[in-house]
């Protein structure tokens, strides 16, 4: 069953809450403009629910004959950590010895 998508208002109260839920602040110009976005928004999933989908598998992914393109995990000669540190400006131990940030 679908749903009724075209009959769906987006109102400027529904926008306000979908904010609050979203924890973002709007002032009334980013109500108003998101009042139009959301609202062509639904009006696109509309068409999209009128879209004969019969007959049509569902897919997750539009290269369905792709396959696992990434390469096996090879374990690979590595720096030792005197090389890898070897330009480090400050060091301590075998670690890279950074400025505090907290």
């Amino acid at each position: 069953m679908k749903n009724n998508i075209k009959e769906k208002t987006i109102t400027e109260d529904v926008v306000r809450y979908v904010a609050r839920l979203s924890r973002l602040s709007l002032d009334d110009t980013d109500v108003t403009r998101f009042r139009g976005q959301l609202s062509r928004i639904l009006d696109y999933i509309a068409q999209l629910n009128e879209v004969n989908t019969e007959g049509t598998l569902p897919t997750t992914h539009v290269l369905s004959s792709m396959k696992n393109v990434f390469r096996e995990d090879e374990q690979k000669a590595s720096l030792s950590p005197e090389e890898a540190l070897a330009n480090a400006p400050a060091r301590k131990e075998n670690f890279f010895k950074v400025p505090r940030i907290i």
